[in-house]
């Protein structure tokens, strides 16, 4: 039994999960991981220096390989899987992403209003005269 503050707490010797100083990836896992990392930036070096691509192509090629990296740091650095002790986990990063895409959707929403709701800039000079 633990005492906190006059009250007495009963500690049940439960664990609920990983123990914090066990380490959750492998020396394997990272390295891979780094592998990984490493062959995708590459890659994106590769593709916006040379021609590989066809030119209009080349911003969706380097947006594919964006995410592709993204899917590696999830996976391999920061160990989010669908797996059933991960829920928590893969909810938190799908409302941090809706949350992301929210903020930028509406931001360029407005500013593309704002720049359609603006007077040319001939009238704005004409009425500071």
């Amino acid at each position: 039994m633990e005492e906190h503050g006059g009250q007495q707490a009963v500690s049940t010797g439960e664990t609920t999960g990983v123990d914090e100083s066990e380490p959750s990836g492998s020396f394997a896992m990272y390295t891979t991981g780094l592998a990984f990392a490493l062959l995708l930036t590459g890659a994106s070096f590769i593709v916006s220096q040379t021609n590989l691509l066809w030119a209009p192509g080349v911003p969706a090629g380097l947006a594919v390989l964006a995410i592709a990296q993204m899917g590696v740091h999830l996976v391999f650095f920061l160990h989010i899987s669908t797996g059933a002790d991960n829920t928590n986990n893969v909810l938190a990063l799908a409302f941090g992403v809706l949350v992301v895409t929210l903020i930028v959707s509406g931001s360029l929403w407005i500013m593309a209003h704002l720049n359609g709701n603006m007077m040319p800039a001939s009238a704005i000079m004409e009425m500071q005269r």
